[in-house]
């Protein structure tokens, strides 16, 4: 029992070492947004088609180039911004993978597998811009997320009023210097105008935003490294492997090991290397797509943004696609 102590607390730590500076990044990358961007010219340049907006987001990674720690604090300030909800799941499921640092990190594992490398980064934007687009059919997404979110996003403008004049939409609005329309709730709820305000004081609030943010989110990184040292103490890896390595069985079987060991996509590809000799390609894919997207570290953080119901949802969606795509790679490619 001690030993399992010992080798829990040893994960554990090594789990929050690993996390907390990319963590650290997402939350500064947040609070940038929040005080150094016009939100709504932002919002302005976003692409308008739900698909569009989700291969956008998708492939917004190799600006914020984040792991999946970093990426649930920038999507959430996407989301409080206005973003459209397809940009946002599409930059949450694919910025840990569709990365700089990724690429050259899996490249650099599997230089000799080269097809590896670039199903990773396929697949991993294939689904983000699937379940992005699936998100987009829900108009008004606050139901779905935690009520502190859902109070500081703006009101969704329905599709049959998209293109009319203000006038013609329901709301309270104001006009601006130039005497255009602006939402009065959308302007409320996004922290009105904070892009006019002084550098110093805006300096000032980025250091308490991220302060507020670190301490919020840190919290919840700690609890789930703690469950998912624990769920690796007591149900080891051995046991998920031996669940078989046939051309169905080795995608679920990897699929597990990903959730559960939670490792960084930064660093997840030398992992996976130690399998190459023994399981399939599709197997090895199941492992590097699956886990950046939603692991057991990182489901405290996003409860933070999202109800239990919707990371289900999240959970399933991404599953089911990952275990589809690696299975035609498993029959029919490899």
């Amino acid at each position: 029992m001690t030993v399992k102590l010992t080798n829990a607390l040893t994960l554990f730590f090594s789990l929050l070492v690993e996390a907390m500076p990319f963590l650290l990044l997402g939350v500064l990358l947040s609070s940038l947004l929040l005080l150094f961007v016009d939100e709504r010219r932002l919002i302005a340049v976003m692409p308008k088609h739900p698909l569009a907006g989700a291969l956008a987001g998708s492939l917004a990674g190799f600006l914020f180039p984040v792991c999946e720690c970093g990426n649930v604090p920038v999507a959430r300030r996407l989301l409080i911004q206005g973003a459209p909800s397809s940009m946002a799941v599409g930059f949450l499921l694919a910025a840990p993978t569709v990365n700089p640092i990724v690429f050259w990190a899996t490249w650099t594992a599997f230089r000799d597998q080269p097809e590896i490398v670039f199903l990773r980064i396929f697949f991993s934007l294939a689904i983000a811009v699937i379940v992005g687009w699936t998100f987009s059919r829900q108009v008004d997404l606050r139901p779905m997320m935690q009520p502190s979110v859902a109070r500081l996003m703006p009101t969704p403008v329905p599709p049959s009023q998209i293109g009319q004049s203000a006038l013609l939409q329901s709301g309270t609005f104001l006009l601006d210097a130039a005497g255009q329309p602006i939402r009065l709730d959308n302007l409320v709820a996004a922290g009105g105008t904070i892009i006019s305000r002084p550098f110093s004081e805006r300096l000032q609030l980025m250091i308490d935003n991220v302060t507020q943010e670190f301490r919020e989110l840190g919290g919840m990184l700690v609890i789930g490294s703690a469950i998912a040292a624990a769920v690796q103490v007591f149900v080891p890896r051995d046991i998920i492997l031996s669940l078989g390595q046939g051309p169905i069985t080795s995608i679920l079987a990897m699929m597990a090991l990903a959730w559960v060991v939670s490792i960084c996509s930064t660093v997840d590809s030398f992992f996976a290397l130690a399998f190459a000799s023994t399981f399939t390609s599709g197997s090895l894919l199941a492992f590097l797509v699956f886990g950046p997207m939603i692991d057991l570290k990182n489901i405290g953080l996003l409860l933070t943004v999202f109800r239990g119901r919707t990371i289900l949802y999240l959970f399933m969606l991404a599953g089911q696609l990952t275990f589809l795509f690696c299975l035609v790679m498993n029959l029919y490619i490899s």
